[in-house]
């Protein structure tokens, strides 16, 4: 094959290169984080304040419009999200704080309209009940983070001691464990800006914050 030959082979490749079509981004691409963890936030940020007393007593209904309108669906959407892109992992751990977010918004509606014959005196315990269930479902979602980077050990630990505590405070009528839980909520909620930085960070090109080793390799 002469030069000649050579350059338009080239030039011919070059030019159906050039026609070729991109490939479009498709409208799923993306990170669900960037939607779940400042919904998850803002309905944490809501239920601490209410644990630390900084609404009267007796106004549990006080973080519903933000932990309904926000938190629940903000969850809902991210963990559709993850799922539409194929993150299995990811769309569980949404998917479950959806339903942790719903069911206490559904707890708190149902004992202040009196709902599901739960009466003053089944209060309590059914307010350990829903505890006692979501803590142990927590702690097994803390438990299969072990292989991620430590940032999210230690807000699924930091979790499951905010359940802990508000679970106590509710047997024993503590005040002083229910505020104590409402200060772990906001500790979690501290791990949840670092994480959001982290990802927004990435989203817009940047290069993310350390998040630690995972626990086991």
């Amino acid at each position: 094959m002469s030069l000649p030959e050579t350059d338009a082979v080239g030039t011919t490749t070059a030019a159906h290169a050039k026609s070729r079509p991109q490939a479009a981004p498709s409208p799923l691409d993306g990170d669900p984080s960037l939607i779940g963890v400042p919904t998850f936030i803002v309905g944490s940020i809501a239920l601490g304040l209410t644990l630390v007393g900084y609404v009267p007593a007796g106004t549990a209904g006080a973080p519903l419009a933000v932990i309904l309108a926000a938190t629940a669906l903000g969850q809902l959407i991210a963990a559709v999200w993850a799922a539409a892109l194929g993150q299995s992992a990811v769309a569980a751990i949404f998917g479950v704080f959806t339903g942790f977010w719903l069911s206490y918004a559904v707890l708190v509606l149902g004992l202040l309209h009196g709902w599901f014959g739960i009466t003053a005196d089944t209060a309590t315990r059914s307010q350990a009940l829903f505890l006692i269930s979501w803590l142990a479902t927590i702690v097994l979602l803390t438990v299969s983070t072990l292989r991620l980077p430590a940032a999210f050990t230690v807000l699924f630990t930091l979790i499951d001691l905010a359940l802990a505590l508000v679970l106590s405070a509710t047997l024993d009528g503590s005040v002083t464990l229910q505020k104590a839980g409402g200060y772990t909520v906001f500790a979690f909620v501290a791990v949840g800006f670092y994480l959001f930085v982290h990802v927004t960070s990435l989203a817009t090109g940047g290069r993310g914050l350390p998040l630690g080793r995972p626990a086991v390799g």
